[in-house]
């Protein structure tokens, strides 16, 4: 079927683009929550901040690559036009679904969404068990859900101890000045750690880096020298700079972590956009060789760059603003906030909320800009929360695990949440409850697109062109559907609050 394979290759090559916007749209809208619910930097100052790293990032996503394009299921058992069928399917589910979680403002994963739909279109074209690389799907998967744990125990431990040392001063310059050096250089030492020694160890001048002083001195003892020299640069920097410094630094620490976060990116995420109509396209190129030895074939780096710019113009959406925003009002300081959960999401909560010991809050009272805008988290809060999501990402893509950038972001809002108690005052069981929501809905989106993508494949093998047809107009039927009743949503559901009176800090 000659004919049609280059129709699957055109539409796949053209769903390219259109996937990597709805990757914008979601899951990297989740690269700036901090940053943005801290205020730090405006929104689109700090999307296109990010979105440049995101493209930094993408030059070295490769080992992401190869899970994605051919470590879920074996291409080479398969004729020309059933791989990419496969493909093809994945992108017509994948944008569907996307472009629905973005338009109510759900956070889901692109990286599971891509491994079921991938799992589903090879069932539905293969109707055999034996084509998927079950034990690669398994890691993958167990990946996810250690990075998400690891998140929530890191984000919450990591919030308490720092806020325990500086409280709800952190813009007290005596105080920062005395615990801010070695806060700020243990989140520049892992920073680096992860980003740069495991992100980054193929490049040449990191490895030569790395046999020279990182293996001489140990990991332990170069980790205590690093940590040491760090907050040694930052006391000496705060002591010469005194309140320029001291009341800004944890503002430019959550930019850092934002970049880190961003970079590590574009090294996991942007695979999962890319690497269905790349491999597409690679494959038709490469029909003359098989399709064994065409998936062999290395895919430039340009073209990564290509996907990269559309994936940022993805995050200046509307619909990203929406993820965005629902994101940072889950982990929100303030008491009263706009969210949708349902009823028995907010009844679990409640229960949840019984059984949680009485404390007091750690969080700082909330805050507004001089507009009128609210501080969601304060800076501390927002350095700990890019910073933890930064390392744990890096720490994956350096293993060639494609992790979820959104389970790990919403997991980080909600544990450092919990960390300063935040999650347990005011509109607590529309918090908790809404946290429940988006969980549940990544296990549901998960089997929805495992089924969706099977049915599409199968579709495609037995109708051709026909099947191909009907297929992309579900699609955007679909879409217009779902913006119709998601706009309504928003009306409803999110109206803008009247002013909240918040509390004056004491001089």
């Amino acid at each position: 079927m000659p004919e049609f394979a280059t129709l699957l290759m055109a539409v796949a090559v053209g769903m390219l683009a259109w996937d990597c916007l709805e990757v914008g749209k979601n899951d990297a809208a989740n690269l700036i929550n901090g940053v943005f619910g801290a205020r730090v930097m405006s929104h689109r100052s700090a999307v296109w901040l990010a979105g440049a790293a995101v493209l930094a990032g993408a030059l070295f996503s490769s080992p992401v690559m190869e899970t994605a394009r051919k470590g879920i299921f074996e291409p080479g058992q398969l004729q020309l036009h059933q791989a990419m069928i496969v493909y093809v399917s994945a992108y017509i589910v994948d944008t569907a679904l996307l472009h629905a979680y973005s338009a109510y403002g759900m956070p889901v994963s692109t990286t599971a969404s891509l491994i079921f739909e991938l799992v589903g279109a090879a069932l539905g074209v293969s109707l055999s068990l034996g084509l998927v690389h079950w034990g690669k799907v398994g890691t993958v998967l167990n990946a996810i859900g250690v990075s998400i744990l690891l998140t929530g125990i890191a984000g919450f431990l990591v919030q308490r101890v720092f806020r325990a040392a500086i409280q709800d001063e952190h813009t007290d310059h005596l105080r920062v000045l005395l615990h801010g050096p070695w806060i700020a250089g243990l989140m520049l030492t892992w920073l680096s750690w992860f980003m740069v020694l495991k992100g980054m160890k193929a490049v040449p001048c990191i490895a030569a880096f790395r046999e020279h002083f990182v293996e001489r001195l140990g990991m332990g003892g170069f980790l205590l020298v690093a940590w040491g020299a760090a907050t040694l640069l930052i006391h000496v920097l705060a002591t010469i700079f005194q309140e320029r410094l001291t009341k800004r630094l944890f503002g430019i620490l959550a930019i850092l972590g934002m970049l880190c976060l961003a970079f590590a990116f574009g090294q996991n995420d942007l695979a999962n956009g890319a690497s269905p109509g790349l491999s597409a396209f690679w494959l038709w190129k490469h029909a003359d060789v098989g399709t064994a030895e065409a998936t062999k074939m290395s895919l430039p780096i340009w073209l990564l760059a290509v996907c990269g710019l559309l994936l940022v113009l993805g995050m200046t959406t509307k619909s990203a603003q929406r993820v965005t925003r629902a994101a940072v009002n889950t982990g929100s300081q303030f008491d009263h906030i706009a969210l949708y959960a349902p009823g028995w999401c907010k009844a679990i909560a409640r229960a949840l909320l019984r059984l949680r010991p009485a404390g007091p809050d750690l969080a700082p009272p909330p805050q507004r800009t001089e507009t009128g805008k609210r501080v969601h988290f304060d800076p501390l809060r927002a350095a700990v929360i890019m910073s933890v999501s930064a390392s744990v990402i890096a720490f994956a893509s350096s293993n060639g695990l494609p992790v979820s950038t959104t389970y790990v972001t919403f997991a980080a809002v909600v544990a450092t949440g919990m960390g300063d108690r935040t999650m347990a005052r005011g509109d607590a069981d529309l918090k908790i409850g809404r946290a429940i929501w988006v969980v549940f809905s990544w296990f549901f989106g998960g089997l929805l697109a495992l089924v969706a993508a099977a049915a599409v494949a199968w579709t495609l093998l037995k109708a051709g062109t026909a099947g191909l047809v009907v297929g992309l107009a579900a699609n955007l039927a679909l879409r217009v559907f779902v913006k119709t009743r998601a706009d309504r949503h928003e009306r409803q559901y999110h109206p803008k609050l009247p002013p909240e009176p918040v509390p004056e800090t004491p001089a």
